[in-house]
């Protein structure tokens, strides 16, 4: 360190993303993963995109293996595409890719100066580690989910089996190692404290987001998408996103049921596990009253998710902490009402009623949700001001530049706290809280 007041420049941040999904797959984790790099780049951050070929997207199998897109510099590998859908599949996939990523790092310019490894797959912070092991390079872990405790809570392996310990101690291992690690919600940091709390000063809280200049409200009268699908005319509740295990959707198939005699429909958009067990639930009770659309195309959600007039977000029992709905900052950005079906002690609540946007639900209350759907089928004002309230809440909380600018916060700290050489000034306006 330099002595008394001398200062030098703050060294230059060269960042390498690592996410195993990147556009044009349709994951939304690649595509806040392109947005936040394309803002970072805009702040003066140098960014690398190391990430795979396509593995789901629509038309395209594949990518240029190089390319440079709005400033950021995108490196593909090559992908396995064994047994995809199902979860060996992806366990086995995800380990080719982290293999053939760690191969790349041993070039210094793919490493940069800094790394920001993904949960995506969820042991791919492990290569972090490793790379700070060998090359001594810092790294920031950016958590979607927590595995193994998903698995768990899924029953998918026992709580107690040798491999959850297993995966637990490497999880310790590198969290210790990190130069900072970001979770999206306060519930995920509560999880990480309660498992290693030493690590506690190093969590950072930074939400999802969304961009109000891409989303924003548009009258179901005038939304092509609203008129091709029949959704202008009837009071349309819609979730749309991913229709996966660790989401309720019992609650909002039972509150269908509970509506089913009213003119108020039910709309999901998406894929996932339990999109066949939705259409079938309804079938088997022969609901009229529930449409069911696949993914659309990232050009076409500016009108599917303003085809509606109240937005659901749900996190299923046991998984609060575990994963963030990214679904519910595009639903912010709307400007319609949101419900959530959440636990008691959860995050979303708090964001709801900050924001009077909406109101939450705790599981299987589909006749509180059915009532205050009814509600605002009956009060279109209210309907128009909380969706007001919600989408002024995003524009100044959670957008792609507010968000950027506290992730360059984290890697500027991360690189301040591993440099033992130099003195750096942080920018005021990179001063951490």
């Amino acid at each position: 360190m330099v002595s008394g007041d001398t200062f030098l420049p703050y060294p230059e941040v060269k960042l390498s993303i690592v996410t195993q999904f990147y556009p044009p797959d349709y994951a939304a984790t690649g595509q806040l993963i392109e947005e936040l790099a394309k803002q970072l780049v805009k702040q003066g951050l140098k960014v690398r995109i190391l990430t795979g070929q396509p593995g789901y997207a629509f038309e395209e199998d594949s990518a240029p293996n190089l390319e440079r897109a709005g400033g950021v510099l995108i490196q593909r590998s090559c992908i396995s595409r064994f047994w995809g859908r199902r979860i060996r599949g992806r366990v086995f996939n995800g380990l080719i890719f982290c293999f053939r990523v760690g191969l790349r790092l041993f070039r210094p310019s793919n490493r940069g100066n800094i790394l920001l490894v993904t949960s995506e797959p969820p042991y791919l912070p492990v290569l972090g580690y490793l790379a700070n092991l060998v090359f001594g390079v810092p790294y920031v872990c950016l958590l979607y989910d927590i595995y193994p405790d998903i698995a768990v809570e899924l029953k998918v392996v026992p709580r107690k089996h040798w491999l959850v310990r297993l995966w637990h101690a490497i999880n310790r291992r590198v969290w210790h190692k990190a130069s900072r690690i970001v979770v999206l919600s306060s519930s995920m940091k509560n999880r990480l404290v309660g498992q290693c709390p030493a690590i506690a000063d190093r969590i950072s809280v930074i939400h999802n987001w969304s961009n109000p200049t891409q989303i924003f409200p548009i009258k179901k009268s005038e939304n092509w998408f609203a008129q091709d699908f029949d959704l202008v005319e009837q009071f349309t509740v819609m979730y749309s996103g991913n229709l996966g295990r660790c989401h309720d959707v019992e609650t909002i198939i039972e509150t269908a049921q509970a509506l089913q005699n009213e003119t108020i429909q039910f709309v999901f958009v998406g894929n996932g596990a339990k999109r066949q067990y939705c259409m079938d639930r309804v079938k088997e009770l022969g609901l009229r009253n529930c449409k069911f659309l696949p993914y659309q195309d990232k050009y076409c959600l500016p009108y599917s998710l303003t085809a509606c007039d109240l937005s659901l977000v749900s996190i299923g029992q046991g998984m609060e902490g575990l994963v963030a709905p990214s679904k519910f900052y595009s639903a912010l950005a709307t400007g319609r009402p949101i419900a959530a079906i959440c636990e008691r002690h959860s995050y979303l609540r708090d964001l709801i009623l900050e924001a009077k946007c909406g109101a939450a639900f705790e599981h299987g209350d589909c006749l509180g949700l059915a009532k205050f759907i009814r509600s605002l089928a009956a009060n279109k004002e209210q309907t128009v001001q909380m969706g007001k309230a919600g989408r002024r809440y995003l524009q100044t909380n959670f957008t792609p530049e507010i968000i950027a600018q506290q992730y360059s916060e984290v890697f500027y700290q991360a690189l301040f706290q591993s440099s033992e050489q130099y003195f750096y000034p942080l920018p005021t306006a990179q001063i951490l809280k």
